[in-house]
């Protein structure tokens, strides 16, 4: 057997692992969050203002943010539970040290604190949770394309083949979604005045480079004769076209669905395509092609799960772009973030009810066909995340309520306090300095969020052709990984440092 034949066989025929797996796994994110966060203002509690270089606060958030992230899904992945425990036990009892080292409210009761912290009014700029989500969706991403080439990587979380729920699973429908919360049609109402039209032709315009950049994979993929796992998108099909191309439709239709009636639209859009596969040839079709053998003759067949797999994730977009635009109404006070947090809960916990009835009476989820019970299952998955992040976001801003101009980046600002760093210092040194104190992983890569998805793609390429994945040792493939993500990092981090934003379209 070839070494490419190898790697396939390496992804292939995999059935996954539980969806309380999964949701365990990602909530390692929020409580990484939560944990930086506490540091950071148990730091301004001891020290007070203190001028950290970037390289400092790179190396900072690497470690907090990047490693757990690494060490969950490789050598810590039979204890998950306990990777998970022990980082909560570790945030509540930070929690409980800076608030009884608190000066303002000293002598107030809890129950009155935070009281008077559900009327705090905050900066109503932008959603911190919603650049969390995104940029580590991302992180996420780098950190499976790479690992899953190493036999240290467990085999219940890459993707499956047919049924199953893998971590990777989740790849392309969290990038959906998390796209159609920020999208044009999303924000139509609380930032931009135009046309459908227009947002369609903006959107034909914001897509090109996914058609580029998923042409080049798809010609340096054949012209290196790179490993694929063709069930995941067929022959020539790859993400970079099913992002595209599910953005524009889903664009167009919106232009003509009434923005309160969208998720009616993507429910009807999913169960007819459930209904289809359930009633017709096309799931037949889907997995064994037109000749029942898995034939790959013609462009359709070729391609069958990449095209079909559209519809569903279609669906997915139109109901991200709801959330979107309910996620992003203007809200002043603390309270009505809370409130919007428990209304997501109750739909998280009720789409989670739904998947698991939907897979005992209709079909278990599937990856491969995007069918009904994945799209349930991604939507209820990014929604749990997203509230969880939320939740944490709340957390730092009650930490930065009881200790007066203490700071945590990508989070919420109280409007009524004037940071203790804001001085009125104008001199260029100390504008530079304040700049670097403020430095944020999340931010940089933010910033670039399509350049760090394309060189972590080119990286995991490269480490594939030089080094032989599946035979390295855990320790040898901790340590690549480490270095890639740390790479991945640093070029981000670098172009924030330098003001500069990769954007040629």
């Amino acid at each position: 057997m070839s070494e490419k034949q190898l790697k396939e066989s390496f992804v292939r025929n995999l059935n996954g692992t539980s969806i309380s797996e999964v949701s365990l796994g990602i909530s390692i994110t929020p409580l990484c969050i939560l944990f930086r966060g506490l540091i950071l203002v148990s730091f301004y509690q001891t020290f007070g203002d203190v001028f950290y270089s970037w390289k400092y606060r790179l190396f900072l958030d690497f470690i907090l943010l990047v490693l757990p992230q690494v060490l969950s899904c490789t050598v810590f992945s039979d204890f998950l539970a306990l990777v998970v425990g022990c980082i909560s036990v570790t945030c509540a009892s930070g929690l409980y040290v800076i608030y009884r080292k608190r000066i303002p409210y000293k002598t107030a009761s809890l129950l009155n604190v935070l009281q008077s912290f559900l009327n705090v009014p905050i900066e109503d700029r932008k959603v911190p949770s919603v650049t969390t989500v995104r940029v580590f969706i991302n992180l996420l991403t780098a950190i499976s394309i790479l690992a899953v080439d190493f036999s240290m990587f467990p085999r219940r979380y890459a993707k499956t083949e047919t049924y199953g729920t893998g971590v990777m699973d989740l790849g392309v429908g969290c990038f959906t979604f998390a796209n159609a919360l920020i999208s044009p049609e999303a924000r139509a109402r609380h930032e931009e005045k135009l046309s459908p039209l227009h947002r369609v032709k903006k959107q034909l315009v914001a897509v090109w480079p996914l058609f580029f950049l998923g042409c080049a994979r798809l010609l340096s993929v054949k012209a290196v004769d790179y490993h694929e796992h063709v069930s995941e998108y067929g022959v020539h099909w790859n993400f970079f076209f099913t992002l595209a191309i599910v953005r524009v439709f889903s664009s167009f239709l919106l232009t003509m669905i009434p923005a309160q009636k969208i998720w009616i639209a993507a429910t009807v859009i999913i169960s007819s395509y459930q209904i289809a596969l359930e009633t017709t040839y096309l799931k037949a079709f889907i997995l064994h092609g037109s000749d029942n053998r898995g034939t790959r003759l013609g462009f359709l067949n070729a391609n069958r799960e990449g095209i079909f797999s559209v519809i569903g994730y279609v669906g997915i977009y139109m109901i991200g772009v709801q959330v979107g635009s309910y996620l992003l109404k203007k809200r002043t006070l603390v309270k009505e973030w809370a409130q919007l947090l428990a209304r997501f809960t109750i739909l998280s916990v009720t789409l989670f009810i739904s998947v698991t009835i939907v897979q005992v009476y209709i079909e278990p989820i599937s990856r491969r066909m995007v069918n009904l019970p994945f799209c349930i299952w991604t939507i209820g998955q990014c929604m749990a995340w997203l509230c969880m992040i939320i939740f944490c976001d709340l957390l730092l801003l009650l930490v930065q309520y009881l200790i007066p101009g203490s700071h945590v980046p990508s989070t919420w600002n109280i409007c009524s306090r004037v940071d203790s760093r804001q001085k009125n210092d104008s001199h260029p040194k100390y504008q530079k300095r304040k700049k670097e104190m403020d430095f944020c992983l999340i931010e940089a890569i933010n910033r670039n969020q399509l350049l760090f998805f394309l060189h972590s793609n080119i990286m995991t390429g490269v480490v594939n052709l030089f080094i032989d994945t599946i035979h390295s040792t855990s320790l040898f493939s901790l340590i690549v990984l480490l270095v890639y993500m740390f790479l991945n990092c640093l070029i981000s981090c670098i172009l924030h440092v330098k003001n500069i934003t990769v954007k040629w379209w």
